[in-house]
């Protein structure tokens, strides 16, 4: 790119969005990042800024803010886990949706990078909802007027030390991380490599649209 990285990013309360945040406030390439949130993310940044706003299918109040980005990270997620399939659509497809149509609006030279899943489904027609909700969702993004969509579909990822989201399930299973590279390396990669791979597909606009887990982790040590 010939100017910096100016974000939107979404779900930095939770494990993947604050782990994608941290990536981008140390980077050199990420000159401007705004956060939008329910609740205070807790970071302070010269680079940082935050919205803290209710209402992510209403945006109308604060969407004077949404302007003059080119990237967006879009981190927010729910897990499928106990939901039914119409609850599950309505977060996920619906308000990924929303968000992003609003910002293709607004931001017309925009990238948007969207974090999916490992085996999403963009037949729509497999047996796990969860997989066709992510492939409806990655496929009506594609759709939409942005300048690029990425989509990203990492497997288990390795959480960064040191950062407060981090969900307490890490704490007894993060030890097979190690394991998980040795036998199923296209499985598992570091949070790290996601927000990295993120910022350099952004920075080196790359003509791939779809990355697996060990072209995530490819991009993350790409040269720029």
């Amino acid at each position: 790119m010939t100017t910096g990285i100016r974000a939107i990013l979404t779900g930095s309360t939770g494990m993947v969005g604050e782990g994608v945040l941290h990536e981008c406030l140390l980077h050199p390439n990420v000159e401007q990042i705004l956060v939008i949130n329910r609740k205070p993310c807790g970071v302070v940044h010269p680079k940082l800024k935050e919205i803290i706003h209710s209402d992510f299918f209403n945006l109308a109040a604060i969407e004077s803010q949404l302007s003059g980005y080119n990237a967006c990270f879009f981190c927010l997620g729910v897990s499928s886990v106990g939901m039914k399939e119409a609850e599950y659509y309505h977060l996920t497809y619906e308000l990924t949706v929303h968000i992003a149509e609003t910002l293709s609006r607004l931001n017309p030279r925009m990238s948007f990078c969207y974090i999916s899943g490992a085996s999403t489904d963009s037949t729509e027609k497999g047996r796990m909802m969860w997989a066709r909700v992510k492939g409806k969702t990655e496929n009506q993004l594609q759709r939409l007027p942005f300048k690029k969509v990425y989509l990203f579909r990492p497997g288990y990822m390795q959480p960064t030390k040191g950062l407060k989201n981090t969900l307490k399930t890490y704490t007894y299973i993060s030890w097979m991380y190690p394991l998980l590279k040795l036998l199923f390396p296209g499985s598992a990669c570091l949070l790290k490599e996601l927000g990295l791979g993120m910022i350099n597909t952004v920075s080196q606009e790359s003509s791939k649209t779809i990355f697996e887990v060990r072209d995530i982790v490819a991009m993350a040590n790409a040269v720029i």
